[in-house]
């Protein structure tokens, strides 16, 4: 099923609302946003509108409260697919590991920064990580962490959380391959899908084993993270479950050999559900260590 892409674009305004000094009926915004989302969901419905590439633009009007929004669709292949990138300055859209190389780090400071400003003050916020951020906002930091500019700690504790926390997966849906890598997700797909306990954990530590250094000790670090959000699932609302379900199909995605490979919509999503069905496995793990990894890699000789 397409999905609707109604994030702001370069030339296009957000978003507004026109207020008029007349007093307007009670839960007129309320009301107003629910016909906004009718409209989406009748847009995405509608086989004239999804087909075209063009963007529509639309204004809903209640109780002197105008609403003009612009949108367009894009299939579910065309918003995970991965632009390969040979850039080798910055940090967006370049190979983990030559980013922790240039750093001289275990994992990559873009990703340090946006997990502490999100644990300092996001990880009780409602729905963060599902929340949108602005899009401006969030090339904006992208543009700083790129450019490594000195005031990115100054600009991070100025910005909207939602937008640090959407840079942080943008950062990960911009990497050249998913974390977890394109070599082992038919790996993945099989180990999760064993129903024997003690062969799927031998399995999935194996996998894990078989990452390189970079992106297995950032991987940890995020999974530790999204545990410690988790925590706080009273409050922010956001369940292992939920985290999986926004952060599986970011770390862990066929290749495009893979996606061709699987035509269907129902395999597309089933193959949705593997990437999440695998994340969660991880999170639901008691804490993986990764010297504990590496000391036990010399009793595993199966290759992958």
């Amino acid at each position: 099923m397409p999905q609707p892409d109604c994030s702001p674009k370069a030339g296009r305004e957000p978003l507004e609302l026109e207020e008029s000094g007349s007093k307007r009926p009670p839960n007129t915004g309320a009301r107003l946003w629910g016909r906004v989302r009718n409209k989406l969901l009748r847009n995405k419905l509608d086989p004239q509108t999804v087909e075209t590439k063009n963007w529509h633009t639309d204004v809903i009007e209640m109780n002197g409260i105008k609403v003009e929004f612009s949108m367009k669709f894009t299939s579910r292949d065309m918003s995970l697919k991965r632009t390969p990138s040979k850039k080798q300055t910055g940090v967006f859209g370049v190979k983990i590991s030559v980013v922790t190389k240039r750093e001289r780090s275990k994992v990559p400071y873009i990703v340090r920064q946006c997990v502490e400003e999100v644990e300092k003050r996001g990880i009780e916020e409602v729905g963060i990580y599902r929340i949108s951020g602005v899009a401006t906002d969030i090339q904006a930091l992208k543009a700083v962490f790129d450019a490594n500019n000195k005031d990115i700690l100054l600009m991070l504790s100025d910005m909207d959380i939602n937008a640090i926390a959407g840079t942080l997966k943008l950062y990960f849906r911009e990497l050249p391959e998913p974390l977890l890598t394109d070599r082992l997700y038919p790996a993945f797909m099989e180990g999760i899908a064993l129903s024997d306990p003690a062969a799927k954990e031998n399995c999935m530590m194996h996998l894990l084993r078989s990452l390189p250094d970079p992106n297995l000790i950032t991987f940890l670090f995020l999974l530790e993270h999204l545990k410690r959000v988790a925590e706080k699932e009273p409050i922010n609302k956001m369940s292992l479950h939920n985290l999986a379900t926004v952060f599986g199909p970011t770390l862990l995605r066929p290749s495009e050999v893979e996606s061709k490979a699987h035509l269907t919509s129902a395999a597309d999503i089933w193959s949705h559900d593997v990437m999440v069905q695998v994340l969660l496995y991880y999170l639901q793990h008691p804490p993986i260590s990764f010297a504990e990894l590496k000391r036990n890699t010399l009793y595993f000789s199966t290759d992958v």
